[in-house]
Order: structure tokens, then C-alpha cells, then sequence
């Protein structure tokens, strides 16, 4: 199996896994063949990569990290939840019939911690791919599942992760009470437009602490994930030890997630040049800390991914190192030099640290793009 770009997969291919629709229903299945057609309706909706069948790489079996079930469950309850608060005439963050978000997340909660721990994953793979409605329901069931699991590595007791995962999964609940015309406008914002925007993080805290049986800390998830170490964040300009260690995981996986999902307003990028862009703003505006726990324990080279290496060597990820998963091991399967080669072999990056990851998904082995 491996993971292609859209615009580079030719007609023909077969899907590897599933892509799912904005309540977690699939809405094209394993084994479909790919048409000009759907791959074009596939790059609106906003899939710009997904996997294929591959022969060279065809034991490479990728796993989602939640069952199909408590995915669709998940996304269902997330969306319900807030377009709950979204359908409500008021603006305010009051509501005349509020939700009790507490008993419906809950147990849900409970679930996706389960279903984490008995994960054999030694690392954050999220892979399942989405046509959504509103960014706002996959990205707040994503940021949730990240930080998770980083909590489950970094050793929280259930209590603390149960805070943890639940304000990671409402941090953005604000954002219910923001114009959806403007949270999906293609273009840059204006200034009046961004500080409206910013409005989320407050309305967000006085939203769960009006709440019965939510966790002052799982709302100050929402209240100071967008504060930065160095006082450049909102809404309050905290500095330092003034974050709490919550609030600043959610802030790390939330910036994560945003650039490597579909916006209206840009395309994802890849999980390594994400990671990139927090370590260049590291230094002032995250912890460095929990920025390399975090670098530890995603894989920034996504299983089934292309790669160059500085020996001139092309190939496909196919097993990651559970303690380094930035140096994965690359099946070999072409020469920059000379080409394809007859028998691929296997480099694992974690022996031979001299050896670099040059380029990403080139999409030279799948042929000529398609436009």
C-alpha cells in the first residue's frame, strides 16, 4: 500500500483504504478504482492524498488508530454535539437548551482511552481519510486523538488524560459561536475579521465553565491553547509557566493538525514540513520539550510515503522505529541514477544514521502526473 497525491495518481489505481464522509460513513471503499472522474472530485473535496494498491509495497498493511465503529462514533457525537451550540439563535455563549456536553463525551472519552492502550502502535498514525463539511468537527476529534496519546506516552494518570483528551477535543468549541462564513472564507482575513476570530478562545472557557461536571482544566484547554511561551498569543498574552502543561500539548497538536489537514485556504502539507514550521517557532513560541516528546512519537514519514534518500536511493516507508520514528525503514525500489531496480531491499535509517531523508513524494514512480 501506498500513500499518492491526487493530482499525481493516475486512473486505474485501486484505493488501499477507505475515504470517509463528514459523519464517518464511507464513501468510497477499499479496492475502488479510481477514474478521472473521481480523482477530480476527490482534489474539491479537499482529499489530496490517500493510498493505493501497490505491488511493490503490498504487505504494508496501515491501520487506523480507532476502530471503524468508535470512529463513526466519534465524529457522529462531535458533530452532533456542536452544531448544537452552532443551531442556537443566540449569539452569546448562553445557551436556551445547552447541550450537557459532559454525559455526551463522557463515555466517549473513556472509549477512544481504551481503545488507545490497547493500541499495538507504538506511535501517532492518523490515517483515515475524510471529505468533511466543517473542518471544525475532524479537527477537534484529531487534536483530541493526538493529544491523547501523547499523554498516554508522557505517563498521566486516567484522570489527568481523561482532562487532557477532554478539553483537546472541545478546544475549539468557541468557534460555534463564529460565523461559519467566516471561519470557512478562502481568503486572508482582514484585521477586524482575525480579531473576531480570535473572540473563540474566551467564548470557548465561558462556554465549558458554565458547564456542570467539565473540568476547570479541560476548559482552560480552550482558553489558552492559542497562548505562546513567549507572551505573542491570545487572548491573554500569558508567558511561561503561566500555560498550563495541557494547554500547551493542545497548542502544539492543534497547529500540527491544522497545517497538515485541508483548509479552504491552503492545502495540507506533510506531517514532516509541519513539523518543520513548529521547531523553526519553537524557541519563542512552544515548548521545546514537548515539541521533541511530540517529534518522538509521531511518524513525521507517514507508513507507504515516497522518499529520496541522499544516497540517491528512492523508496516507500514501510515499518517505522517505534523509538526513532523519524528514521524509518525505506524499501528500496529505484536509483536516481539508473532507475527501477529488479530486487528492492530494505534501509533501516535508524542503523545508519549518516543516511538522510532528502525529498518527499516526488511521485516519479507512479509516472507522469496527471495535470
Amino acid at each position: 500500500m501506498r500513500l499518492v497525491s491526487t493530482r499525481s495518481c493516475k486512473p486505474g489505481a485501486k484505493l488501499g483504504k477507505p475515504i470517509y464522509n463528514e459523519v464517518g460513513q464511507v464513501l468510497l471503499g477499499k479496492d475502488v478504482e479510481l477514474t478521472e472522474r473521481l480523482l477530480h472530485r476527490l482534489e474539491e473535496y479537499g482529499v489530496h492524498y490517500f493510498y493505493i494498491e501497490d505491488p511493490l509495497t503490498e504487505d504494508v498493511v496501515i491501520e487506523g488508530v480507532l476502530s471503524d465503529d468508535l470512529r463513526r462514533e466519534a465524529t457522529q457525537t462531535v458533530r452532533s454535539e456542536f452544531r448544537k451550540l452552532m443551531n442556537d439563535t443566540l449569539k452569546t455563549t448562553k445557551s436556551v437548551n445547552p447541550p450537557d456536553l459532559a454525559n455526551s463525551f463522557r463515555p466517549l472519552i473513556h472509549s477512544v482511552i481504551d481503545e488507545l492502550t490497547q493500541t499495538s502502535q507504538a506511535m501517532i498514525m492518523l490515517t483515515d481519510m475524510h471529505v468533511t463539511d466543517h473542518y471544525l468537527y475532524q479537527h477537534s476529534l484529531n487534536v483530541c486523538l493526538y493529544a491523547t496519546q501523547l499523554g498516554m506516552s508522557y505517563g498521566y494518570n486516567r484522570n489527568d488524560l481523561y482532562m487532557l483528551s477532554l478539553g483537546a477535543l472541545m478546544h475549539d468549541i468557541g468557534k460555534t459561536k463564529i460565523s461559519r462564513e467566516l471561519l470557512l472564507k478562502p481568503g486572508k482575513l482582514t484585521a477586524d475579521e482575525y480579531e473576531e476570530v480570535k473572540k473563540h478562545a474566551e467564548i470557548g472557557f465561558d462556554i465549558l465553565r458554565g458547564m456542570p461536571n467539565i473540568p476547570l482544566l479541560s476548559a482552560h484547554c480552550a482558553f489558552q491553547h492559542h497562548e505562546r511561551l513567549d507572551g505573542s498569543g491570545y487572548p491573554r498574552g500569558l508567558k511561561g509557566e503561566d500555560i498550563h502543561d495541557f494547554a500547551r500539548w493542545v497548542g502544539i497538536v492543534d497547529v500540527f493538525d491544522a497545517m497538515t489537514t485541508h483548509r479552504v485556504y491552503r492545502k495540507a502539507m506533510l506531517p514532516h514540513e509541519a513539523v518543520d514550521i513548529l521547531y523553526a517557532g519553537s524557541m519563542d513560541h512552544f515548548d521545546r520539550d514537548k515539541l521533541s516528546w511530540f517529534r518522538d512519537k509521531i511518524a513525521i514519514y507517514p507508513l507507504g510515503i515516497e522518499v529520496t534518500l541522499s544516497t540517491g536511493e528512492i523508496g516507500v516507508v514501510v515499518d517505522l522505529n517505534a523509538n526513532i520514528p523519524h528514521r524509518p525503514i525505506v524499501r528500496i525500489v529505484e536509483l536516481e541514477e539508473s532507475g527501477p531496480i529488479a530486487v528492492p531491499y530494505e534501509v533501516d535509517l535508524s542503523k545508519k544514521l549518516s543516511v538522510m531523508i532528502t525529498d518527499v513524494n516526488r511521485s516519479k514512480l507512479l509516472g507522469n502526473q496527471r495535470r
